[in-house]
């Protein structure tokens, strides 16, 4: 019922429309900051924290040992990559919810960072933007409605449905069946 509501209402729509741009003001600030900023953003610093102090359980217990391991061996030898990924990553999510464009992948690229910063133990504002992301990410097209995705999804639509709905060589069943 919600769900539905979300999707559909134009009373949801407007209310989508100011959690959207609130959330990607936030993004788009944490974005340029890390893009723009005096120096560069290096995230290595960060992923070294995560790998010596990893979220644990209340037996002391490592919750996330693969996501530890993914830390230690792939995102710290390259932390160069990463830390231009989440720096872009962040200003083009901010900018996709600003523009309501693509609003559904630039919310669903937000929540994977939010749920990584989590993993590695930094709660800071990540639950509030992961409960306002999911409710964007529910409501769909209906979240996009006030932006670009009123343009954009339908064109993207008629294109995507021509590529599969074009068949081969047309042949002529009158010819072939004589």
């Amino acid at each position: 019922m919600m769900v539905h509501w979300l999707r559909t209402s134009k009373s949801s729509s407007v209310i989508l429309l100011f959690l959207r741009l609130w959330l990607g003001w936030q993004w788009l600030m944490d974005g340029i900051h890390k893009v723009f900023g005096a120096k560069p953003f290096d995230a290595s610093g960060f992923i070294k924290g995560a790998i010596a102090h990893p979220v644990t359980g209340p037996e002391g217990n490592v919750l996330y040992g693969p996501f530890n391991g993914f830390l230690q061996h792939v995102a710290l030898p390259g932390s160069g990559f990463f830390s231009f990924m989440v720096a872009w990553g962040e200003l083009l999510v901010g900018l996709g919810l600003l523009l309501g464009t693509l609003t559904t992948a630039a919310v669903f690229f937000g929540l994977m960072m939010n749920f990584v910063y989590m993993f590695a133990g930094t709660v800071s504002t990540n639950p509030l933007y992961v409960l306002i992301g999911s409710i964007i990410l529910f409501a769909g097209f209906n979240a996009g409605k006030w932006g670009g995705d009123y343009w954009v999804i339908p064109w993207l639509r008629s294109k995507v449905s021509g590529w599969f709905h074009k068949s081969g060589p047309t042949v002529n069943r009158r010819k072939a069946a004589s």
